[in-house]
C-alpha cells in the first residue's frame, strides 16, 4: 500500500513539473536577519549552514538584509546599520552579504536579498527608524480603531511598526534603499520584497492618505472616516462599510501596484539580470485588507468577491514578477484535512489579513491551488511553509514540503532558524527529495 501511495505522489509531482516546465524548479530557504544575527556574524557559520542547506536540496537562499526595524545588515549610507542585536555585536571584519554570495555561488546556489519595505520599527523593543529619527516618526501608519485614531507605535500587540505606503516621501526613501542595495551587490542573483503592503484594513487614516484618496476619487470625503467605514456598538464592534469603502480598497491596491512596478523599473535599470521577486500571504480572499492584489491582470476578482470593484483587476501585479513566493502557512496539509481544522490551528494564524475560516484554501494544498489559479502562470510560484507551525510533528512538515513541490514550482522554507533549533535537516532533505 505504501508503495502505491508513493507512486501516486511521484506521478503527481511529475505532472506538476510538466505543467510548470516553463519555470525553474527552486527550493528556497530563508535566513532571517535578527533570528540568525549571532549565527551569521561568523564567517565559518555561514559556510557551515550553506553546506547543510546544499546537502538538503536547497537551490536558493534568501538573506534578510532589512528587518522590520528599518535597520540594515550591510554598509548603507542611507539607512541605519544594525551592528548589534540582543546584546550581540557584529564582527565588522567582513561583509556578510559578500560572503553569502561568494560561498553560495561556489556551491551552485543562488542568493537573493530580502528587504522589509513599508516597515521601520520593532514595537516590542521600541527600536527602529520611526523611534530613533523624529523626522520619520510621522511616516508611521495611523490606524482607525474602535477606540479612535491610533499611531501604530502605540499598538504594542503588533510587533511591526508599519509605515504609510501612500506617502511619496516614504516610497522614495524605501526605493533609494533598494537601489543602493542592488548597486552595492552586482553579483547578487535577486531581490525579494517583503511587507510591500498596508498594516491591515484599519490603515492608513492619516490626513495625507485622505488627501491622496480624494485626489484619486476626484471628490472630497464628506464624512471622514465614516464614508470609508465606521464601527458598530458592543464589546467587539464590527466594521460598518460606508459608501466609499470599495473605492478606498481599490485606491489602496493601486498604491501598492504602482510601487511594485516603479521599483521593478528602477532596479532592472541598475541590473537587468536581477531576479525581481515578492513575498505575500496566500490568503487572497482576505488579502485585500492589506491593499495587495498579487493575482494576474487576466483574473477578475469582481466576479468572485463582493469587495472588488470593476477596476480592482487593473491593479494586479503578477506580471511584474520574476519570482513569487507565498506563505501557505497552515498546519493542515491536504484539502481533506480542512474539515479537521480546530481552534488551535486557527489561533496560529497571526499573519496580516489572515482569516479564521475552514475553507479548503486554509490548507497547504488548497492555498497552493488557489495561488496558481489566480496567478495563471504569469510568474513562477513557490509555495512557502512556516516551519514552526509543525513543531512536534516532523512528518507533517515533510508531508507539507512534498505538497508545496506538487502544487507549485518548488518550495520556500521560513526559516532556517527553526530547522536548526528542531534539528530537522533530515526532514528537510526528505521533503525536498523524496
Amino acid at each position: 500500500m505504501r508503495k502505491v501511495v508513493c507512486l501516486l505522489f511521484s506521478c503527481l509531482l511529475g505532472g506538476m513539473s510538466a505543467v510548470n516546465a516553463q519555470h525553474a524548479r527552486k527550493h528556497i530557504l530563508w535566513f532571517d536577519a535578527t533570528a540568525n544575527f549571532q549565527r551569521f556574524s561568523v564567517k565559518d557559520s555561514i559556510i557551515y549552514y550553506l553546506d547543510k542547506s546544499k546537502d538538503a536540496g536547497i537551490t536558493d537562499v534568501v538573506v534578510d538584509l532589512k528587518p522590520i526595524s528599518g535597520e540594515v545588515l550591510y554598509p548603507s549610507r542611507i539607512a541605519p546599520v544594525m551592528n548589534e542585536w540582543a546584546g550581540v555585536k557584529k564582527d565588522g571584519s567582513f561583509d556578510m552579504m559578500t560572503v553569502f554570495i561568494a560561498e553560495a555561488h561556489q556551491r551552485g546556489m543562488k542568493v537573493h536579498a530580502s528587504t522589509n519595505v513599508f516597515v521601520a520599527g520593532h514595537n516590542h523593543m521600541d527600536r527602529g527608524v520611526v523611534y530613533s529619527d523624529p523626522a520619520k516618526a510621522k511616516w508611521q501608519t495611523l490606524s482607525y480603531l474602535p477606540e479612535g485614531m491610533t499611531p501604530i507605535t502605540q499598538q504594542k500587540n503588533k510587533y511591526s511598526a508599519m509605515l504609510n505606503p501612500a506617502r511619496k516621501d516614504v516610497q522614495q526613501y524605501e526605493l533609494s534603499i533598494l537601489k543602493e542595495l542592488v548597486k552595492m551587490y552586482p553579483q547578487m542573483d535577486g531581490i525579494i520584497l517583503d511587507r510591500v503592503r498596508y498594516d491591515g484594513i484599519t490603515a492608513d487614516f492619516s490626513d495625507e492618505s485622505r488627501k491622496l484618496f480624494e485626489k484619486y476619487n476626484k471628490a472630497k470625503v464628506k464624512n471622514w472616516p465614516a464614508d470609508i467605514f465606521s464601527y458598530g456598538t458592543g464589546e467587539k464592534p464590527a466594521r460598518v462599510e460606508g459608501p466609499l469603502y470599495k473605492k478606498w480598497l481599490e485606491w489602496r491596491t493601486k498604491v501598492i501596484h504602482d510601487f511594485v512596478y516603479e521599483a521593478k523599473a528602477a532596479l532592472k535599470k541598475i541590473n537587468p539580470q536581477l531576479s525581481y521577486g515578492d513575498y505575500t500571504g496566500s490568503w487572497y480572499p482576505t488579502y485585500y485588507e492589506v491593499g495587495v492584489n498579487w493575482a494576474s491582470k487576466t483574473y477578475d476578482p469582481a466576479k468572485d468577491y463582493p469587495w472588488a470593484t470593476d477596476k480592482y483587476q487593473q491593479y494586479a501585479y503578477a506580471e511584474a514578477l520574476d519570482l513569487f513566493t507565498t506563505g501557505n502557512y497552515y498546519y493542515e496539509v491536504t484539502k481533506a484535512e480542512a474539515a479537521a481544522i480546530n481552534n488551535q490551528s486557527i489561533e496560529k494564524r497571526g499573519e496580516a489579513g489572515q482569516g479564521k475560516g475552514k475553507e479548503d484554501f486554509y490548507t497547504v494544498e488548497g492555498s497552493a491551488e488557489l495561488v496558481n489559479k489566480l496567478v495563471k502562470g504569469k510568474a513562477p510560484v513557490y509555495a512557502g511553509l512556516y516551519v514552526d507551525q509543525y513543531k512536534g510533528h516532523p512528518e507533517q512538515f515533510v508531508k507539507a514540503l512534498k505538497m508545496c513541490r506538487a502544487h507549485s514550482d518548488g518550495a520556500m522554507i521560513f526559516d532556517i532558524v527553526h530547522v536548526i533549533n528542531m534539528g530537522w535537516w533530515d526532514e528537510l532533505k526528505r521533503g525536498l527529495n523524496e
